[in-house]
């Protein structure tokens, strides 16, 4: 089956021009200063308001089994715990919602946000990203893919006309914002227009649905296809993709801009200096290309989401 690819050269011309440093600043809350431009918050000129927590939480982006996933990151969170000197506990967050509020309350200290929401949590509760998951080689990102089951009826994107496309929420970037706009530039195809919709709530969800027919098809990003197929938990053969974007960046992992700099930079290193060999993380990452924790910024690595977010008059209510 051919799948449809999305050119950069298209990307740029469907969304008619790149989100500017200007638009993306002024969307920064109030209660943050970006006194250096880079698109992110300070951390706070007065050092009364510098935290240090005894004890640091850490999330990972939600996903269909959270209890499962904090095993998965054990060993790093070991690690963690002997690079800072605190107690660090993983909190299992059930929705996009949660992990931004709980951020935002001062309840979560180091955090992996979906890219998607990656825009929200740094201009809304003050979310500091500097790394994310990449290949030895560098090499990082994911595709968004629409699916759909074999023998659907749906052999091209044109067919989706009148059945049901499953999204994930409306923070994601590949379970939502990306796809819808595509859509309609590329094909003319408006929601609940052209075709029905449904939110399923994570990717793990639209990819379980279509394979057992619950959906006609879905949008969703295929670094977690490639994790459900390495576990067994779905087969190839169960599925059909007639789209693959461009690669996004992946999960954005950060800190919350108010920590103590110390601390901050004692966080940063741990990710840096993480031996992956052998630990459960690698395992579960491996198949989805990453083995390693990459330096980023925000102002860079996010601003083809930016784009998009600028395409679709995206406005990051931060009330």
């Amino acid at each position: 089956m051919p799948i449809a690819r999305l050119t950069t050269a298209l990307t740029l011309a469907c969304f008619g021009m790149l989100a500017t440093s200007g638009t993306a600043q002024a969307q920064l809350s109030p209660r943050y200063q970006d006194a250096d431009g880079d698109l992110v918050a300070d951390a706070p000129t007065d050092a009364t308001r510098w935290r240090d927590p005894n004890i640091l939480i850490f999330a990972y982006t939600p996903v269909e089994d959270p209890a499962m996933y904090s095993k998965v990151w054990d060993e790093f969170i070991a690690h963690l715990e002997a690079a800072t000197g605190k107690q660090v506990r993983f909190f299992p967050v059930q929705s996009n919602a949660a992990q931004l509020e709980a951020m935002r309350a001062g309840r979560l200290h180091v955090a992996g946000f979906n890219t998607g929401s990656t825009p929200i949590a740094v201009n809304c509760v003050g979310f500091v990203p500097f790394a994310m998951m990449s290949a030895r080689n560098g090499s990082y990102g994911y595709q968004m893919e629409i699916l759909t089951w074999p023998g659907s009826g749906i052999n091209a994107i044109p067919d989706l006309k009148g059945r049901t496309l499953a999204f994930t929420a409306p923070t994601s970037n590949s379970g939502f914002k990306a796809p819808s706009t595509l859509l309609e530039t590329e094909f003319g195809f408006v929601a609940d227009r052209d075709y029905k919709t449904a939110f399923s709530g994570s990717h793990d969800n639209s990819i379980l649905g279509v394979v057992n027919r619950d959906y006609d098809a879905a949008a969703i990003a295929n670094e977690v296809l490639h994790r459900m197929v390495a576990r067994d938990v779905v087969r190839a053969e169960q599925y059909v993709s007639l789209y693959q974007s461009d690669s996004f960046p992946t999960t954005g992992y950060g800190v919350a801009h108010d920590l103590h700099p110390e601390l901050a930079a004692k966080i940063r290193g741990a990710f840096f200096s993480f031996d992956w060999e052998g630990t459960a993380l690698q395992a579960e990452f491996r198949d989805a290309g990453m083995e390693q924790f990459l330096p980023i910024t925000y102002q860079e690595h996010w601003a083809v989401v930016r784009t998009i977010d600028e395409a679709t008059d995206t406005i990051y209510n931060c009330d």
